[in-house]
């Protein structure tokens, strides 16, 4: 695919607001998704129960409507029996949970996991814009997350943007001030989980480093609730690194250690356990390449929107 987006020069380093509000371009391009199994876009194959949470309109009773969705504050004002109609947005909302922890802060093949992160989540989201629902961004790093609610349209993404962008500054900040340990995951998600509604969707971009005690459970009490569509973000050196010698830091980086790879440890392919962890957890699993471009990450991204096709015109 021809590159249809300008490549900006800190591209690989920062996240740029404006640039994730114009990967939307990306997601117009894909192609439509074919139809759902129900035979109709965007249907479902079961029955949905209740009548969704979000009120459309207010309007006079009549024959066959339900006596519990009566309005009445618009009865008392009118003298006249009046209902609210409801719509089912629970399907539609969406939270993007960026893990932004000094873990996810480096590279080696031109961009940050940490930055590919936050493109992968800004596609997901505006496919979530362009079927009709709401998304709305949750950043965890070293310090206090940062949250901006649900909102949909253009404006939902611009603050999804922006906030995605302050966030990856601070934390770019706060490692350079020498906070440089990671939170356990579970516990930076704990309050991104009550923050999802019923029926809603959470992606969650990270490279699953230091989970935490409480990960399995802590996932398996948001499934109950919520689908999750996890975005394990790889850089290349953790799946193809290149023979040599490589100096670490073990714990707060008081002992320094040497990795070796040799030409036999690289020929041997061995599955990733993060990947195989999510998958049997009941995550929707998609691998994130950080070196990839936003366009190979949109065609590859481009079946995120399951079950919020039914709003899209």
């Amino acid at each position: 695919m021809s590159r249809i987006l300008p490549q900006a020069a800190n591209a690989g380093a920062e996240v740029d607001a404006d640039e994730l509000f114009r990967l939307r371009l990306l997601v117009r391009h894909i192609p439509e998704r074919g139809l759902a199994p129900t035979g109709r876009p965007g249907g479902f194959a079961g029955k949905r129960r209740g009548n969704g949470l979000e009120i459309v309109d207010v309007r006079p009773f009549s024959e066959g409507d339900d006596i519990r969705h009566v309005d009445a504050a618009a009865t008392a004002r009118t003298g006249r029996t009046h209902v609210r109609t409801f719509r089912d947005e629970r399907e539609k909302t969406a939270l993007l949970v960026a893990d932004f922890r000094p873990s996810m802060l480096w590279g080696t093949s031109g961009r940050l996991r940490s930055v590919a992160a936050a493109t992968a989540l800004a596609l997901a989201g505006w496919r979530v814009i362009e079927a009709g629902g709401r998304v709305g961004v949750f950043a965890i790093g070293a310090g206090a997350p940062l949250y901006v609610a649900p909102r949909g349209r253009e404006r939902g993404m611009a603050a999804v943007a922006g906030g995605l962008a302050r966030a990856h500054a601070g934390a770019m900040e706060a490692a350079a001030a020498g906070r440089r340990s990671d939170p356990a995951l579970s516990t930076a998600l704990e309050g991104a989980v009550s923050l999802v509604p019923r029926d809603g969707t959470l992606f969650l971009a990270t490279g699953l480093d230091e989970p935490g005690a409480a990960f399995d459970p802590l996932v398996a009490a948001l499934r109950r609730r919520a689908r999750l569509v996890a975005l394990l973000v790889r850089d290349r050196f953790e799946t193809a690194p290149p023979r040599g010698a490589y100096p670490y830091l073990t714990g707060a980086g008081s002992t320094l250690r040497w990795a070796f790879v040799t030409d036999r440890e690289r020929s041997v392919a061995t599955p990733d356990p993060r990947l195989e962890r999510l998958e049997r957890l009941g995550a929707e699993v998609r691998v994130v390449d950080a070196d990839a471009d936003p366009e190979a990450m949109a065609q590859s991204l481009a079946e995120l929107s399951k079950g919020f096709d039914a709003g899209r015109s």
